[in-house]
């Protein structure tokens, strides 16, 4: 590594294998993995939290256990959206890419929205500490693999170049070859840029979310027992069905609003959604049906694949269809042969 003071090396060539990545497109559209959106891996306390997280839904199972400075917070992941963003941006353009990135400090806190105070550099530092040392095991999937040994949000970190008060300026991160592997498959979804203007930790588990499942629909609904577990809140039901009424009354959510419905059932909808004409006779498919459509293109986005096979089924005419979950698995099923 270079010394105090130094500057970043020349991008590594090679691929995959390469030593490091550069981190240096401006403006990077925000991206986040699909597996820690639909999975609660990151602590919503706003204190240092040493519990021992167990979770388990729908076959997945997840522990996750902190180190003597807490478990990692939703905040802290604002590091792996920045390198995600970057690395993502990168492989669109057609660069080489590696797991371990460069990146200046200055920019990320910029770049999510943070201020650049002395604080802020020491708040940015305790975040890398608990990223890498919060330990995670999972049989989660990402890039058709499935995981089932322990590892850390980001392998390593550290500071290549100091100001001369000892500030960080440059800093090195290796990500896990879990969170590498969801790059590679494209396995994540965009964020709008508002997500970084969310403060409160509940507010930014469930935009999470709410863009994972809503995506293009119009609408998902979800009963509160199950967002409960699903957010990975540690508050009582009654407590957290409180703050979730109270995000209705405030409706800070980018892109989408929420509503409560009778049964103890929480709707969101997109806020600007545009009705084409014709979309009111759209084919609706069930959420099994996309569900099923994930186990046949693993890492896929199903709601960019019903997007898409929607489009495709305008474009053919709107033709009526007796049975749309079978046509759209079996294009599905056609699309992940070709």
């Amino acid at each position: 590594m270079a010394a105090a003071g130094g500057a970043y090396p020349a991008e590594a060539q090679g691929g995959a294998e390469g030593r490091f990545f550069l981190c240096d497109i401006f403006d990077a559209i925000p991206k986040n993995d699909l597996a820690s959106m639909e999975h609660p891996l990151f602590s919503l306390a706003t204190r240092p939290d040493r519990r021992i997280l167990n979770y388990e839904h729908n076959g997945a199972e997840i522990t996750v256990v902190p180190s003597v400075k807490g478990l990692a917070t939703i905040h802290d992941k604002d590091i792996l959206i920045f390198c995600i963003s970057q690395l993502m941006a990168a492989q669109n353009a057609g660069r080489q890419l590696s797991r371990t990135l460069h990146l200046k400090a200055h920019d990320l806190l910029i770049a999510t929205n943070r201020e650049t105070s002395g604080d802020a550099y020491r708040r940015l530092r305790e975040s890398f500490e608990r990223l890498a040392g919060t330990r995670i095991t999972t049989n989660i999937v990402t890039g058709g693999e499935e995981v089932t040994s322990g590892f850390g949000l980001i392998e390593s970190w550290e500071i290549v170049r100091k100001a001369r008060g000892g500030r960080m300026v440059n800093v090195a991160v290796t990500l896990s070859d879990w969170l590498f592997r969801a790059v590679l498959s494209k396995s994540v979804l965009t964020l709008s840029r508002d997500y970084f203007r969310l403060r409160k930790p509940l507010e930014r588990r469930i935009y999470e979310l709410t863009r994972k499942h809503c995506g293009r629909q119009s609408a998902w609904t979800i009963s509160v027992e199950t967002l409960l577990k699903k957010s990975g809140s540690a508050s009582p039901r009654r407590v957290f069905r409180k703050m979730v009424r109270d995000m209705i009354e405030a409706q800070p959510l980018p892109d989408y609003a929420m509503e409560e419905l009778p049964g103890d059932l929480i709707r969101f909808s997109q806020k600007h959604a545009v009705t084409e004409p014709g979309a009111l006779d759209a084919p609706v498919l069930k959420a099994t049906t996309l569900e099923r459509a994930r186990d046949l293109m693993p890492g896929a986005d199903v709601y960019g694949l019903e997007a898409e096979w929607r489009a495709m089924w305008a474009r053919s005419g709107r033709p009526r269809l007796r049975q749309a979950d079978a046509a759209f698995l079996g294009w599905v099923k056609k699309r992940g042969s070709e």
